[in-house]
């Protein structure tokens, strides 16, 4: 081959390998691509290559092929050896060493013969090859700069390898191509970096949306973390499948990164919502618990009753009876502001008697014992949440997709308003706010609605219900998949690939993970039944 073919030769080589490092997303990976492009164009037996951080140098890949030594990047072993230190102890600069050197004046270094060379410091070079037998002759360190000139790191090559393995000097040629890979490293680098940079503060302004909802409510924050991480198991376990319906189904990183992104943010709108409604923990509560107001109405109904007996107006059996029928009405008004999973047509009636009670307030005046907007809450027959109150917590994934909608996503992070606004859709079309079927869904999108409700029903950090257990919680699941609630499928590899059971190891209390009675969980195949209880 020609000088001239071989010089376009590795220009083209050059032009590639400038591609390859721009497109490389992964820091580690990038670092590793960029010294063995270097050591390919130099044929140099060995190289290093660092970082510049703060007033030092850090190693981060090395390799030796003499040696033997693959180490730091992706792929080889921890490097364990100390910065260097581009100043010393005094303030001056610490440019006996060559890559300091380097670093600090912005130059190249070419040297033929380390154990010949004037000027550097190379007695630890000396050191190293008395202990291991190597001989360190030729070196290249040249400095890695930015757009803006600035040194970031330093590529140093050692013994460029000539015919029959000879080592010889590195040539002006190679010189100025590595140079010129240094440069185009240096921006791909430094490129890498500030995306790097962009998506820590994308996350950073996440996570203090998600600290701010934190502030306003303890018990939604959890649930912020513990959503993402559950939602990533089961999307991952999902992309194992290679049987069924989803055996089709794939994710990349940049998929991940996405869903995880939404995962995040799939609860933003909550910082819109009232604190006192996301943290009901009893059905008369507001700014406060207004069982204490009904209470002391007990107490004026029971001084009521004494002030009667007093006068003769009761027997001492009716008064007995008054007061024993006061006191177990009053443990019915406080059972049900508790609330729980269901409130029968007989409570109801009760609650509706003991509502019909005449009391007298401060102003003189009779009126009913519990007014409409006390009655109408203690009869909610699930949970603590009226009507208009569910009404507010459901607007928050109208805010949450209202939010998200308004922001200019990026290609790679376009879904993420479909996937984090869909997680209280249904799959028969009765869920909120679109009324979005299964098939209007993406896989992601009903992944995370799995994800939100399994997080629900096992958390133990809600001021309205105690952790579910496994159990308890599959049965549950297992119901929603019958009433279509839920993704039948994402279901079954819920099951399968046991994502459970996983995250129940790493959120869950151990009290609340128990045995699992298969052939009791509704929605389970007799077939996945046996495989689960394997």
């Amino acid at each position: 081959m020609s000088s001239e073919s071989e010089i376009l030769a590795r220009l083209e080589t050059l032009n590639a390998i400038g591609v390859a490092l721009s497109s490389e997303r992964d820091l580690a990976t990038l670092l590793e691509r960029i010294l063995e492009a270097a050591r390919d164009f130099a044929d140099a037996d060995g190289g290093t290559l660092y970082l510049v951080e703060g007033d030092a140098l850090r190693f981060e890949v090395l390799r030796n092929d003499s040696l033997g030594f693959f180490m730091g990047g992706r792929h080889g072993q921890p490097i364990t050896f100390p910065a260097i230190p581009m100043h010393r102890e005094d303030g001056s600069a610490n440019d006996s060493m060559v890559v300091v050197h380097a670093a600090l004046t912005g130059r190249t270094v070419n040297i033929a013969d380390a154990y010949d060379a004037e000027g550097f410091d190379f007695s630890g070079t000396r050191a190293f090859d008395a202990r291991t037998g190597y001989r360190s002759q030729s070196f290249l360190t040249v400095p890695m700069k930015d757009h803006d000139g600035h040194v970031i790191g330093v590529l140093q090559l050692i013994n460029a390898k000539g015919r029959g393995g000879a080592i010889r000097p590195f040539d002006a040629a190679i010189e100025q191509l590595v140079e010129s890979l240094a440069s185009q490293a240096a921006i791909a680098l430094n490129n890498r970096r500030l995306v790097d940079q962009l998506e820590t503060l994308f996350e950073a302004l996440i996570n203090l949306i998600n600290t701010a909802i934190d502030e306003k409510s303890p018990y939604t924050g959890g649930h912020c973390e513990r959503v993402p991480a559950l939602t990533t198991l089961l999307a991952d376990a999902v992309a194992r499948t290679t049987v069924g319906p989803l055996a089709e189904f794939t994710m990349d990183e940049a998929d991940r990164y996405e869903l995880k992104i939404a995962g995040l943010l799939h609860d933003c709108g909550k910082i819109t919502t009232p604190v006192h409604v996301v943290d009901k923990a009893t059905k008369l509560q507001t700014l406060y618990d207004r069982i204490g107001l009904v209470d002391t109405r007990f107490e004026v109904l029971l001084r009521d009753a004494e002030i009667a007996h007093l006068r003769g107006e009761l027997d001492a059996a009716a008064y007995q009876a008054r007061v024993a029928q006061l006191r177990a009405d009053r443990e019915t008004v406080r059972t049900a502001n508790t609330g729980g999973e269901f409130l029968g047509d007989d409570r109801i009636a009760e609650l509706k008697r003991i509502a019909a009670y005449r009391w007298r307030g401060p102003d003189g005046t009779e009126r009913d014992f519990l007014d409409a907007d006390e009655l109408g809450n203690l009869c909610i027959r699930r949970g603590t949440l009226n009507e208009a109150e569910r009404g507010i917590i459901n607007h928050h994934i109208v805010m949450t997709i209202r939010m998200l909608e308004a922001l200019p996503w990026p290609k790679h992070l376009r879904n993420v308003p479909e996937y984090a606004g869909g997680h209280h859709e249904r799959m028969d079309g009765k869920g909120y706010p679109r009324g979005l079927t299964r098939e209007q869904m993406s896989v992601q999108a009903r992944v995370m609605g799995i994800a939100d409700i399994f997080e629900a029903l096992t958390a133990a950090d809600r001021p309205y219900k105690p952790g579910k257990t496994l159990s308890e919680s599959l049965t549950i699941l297992g119901r929603m998949k019958l009433d279509h609630h839920v993704d039948p499928d994402l279901f079954d590899v819920f099951l399968r690939e046991r994502v459970y059971l996983e995250y129940a190891r790493r959120f869950l209390p151990p009290e609340q993970i128990d045995e699992v009675d298969w052939s009791k969980i509704p929605g389970v195949s007799p077939e996945l039944a046996a495989e689960l209880s394997r």
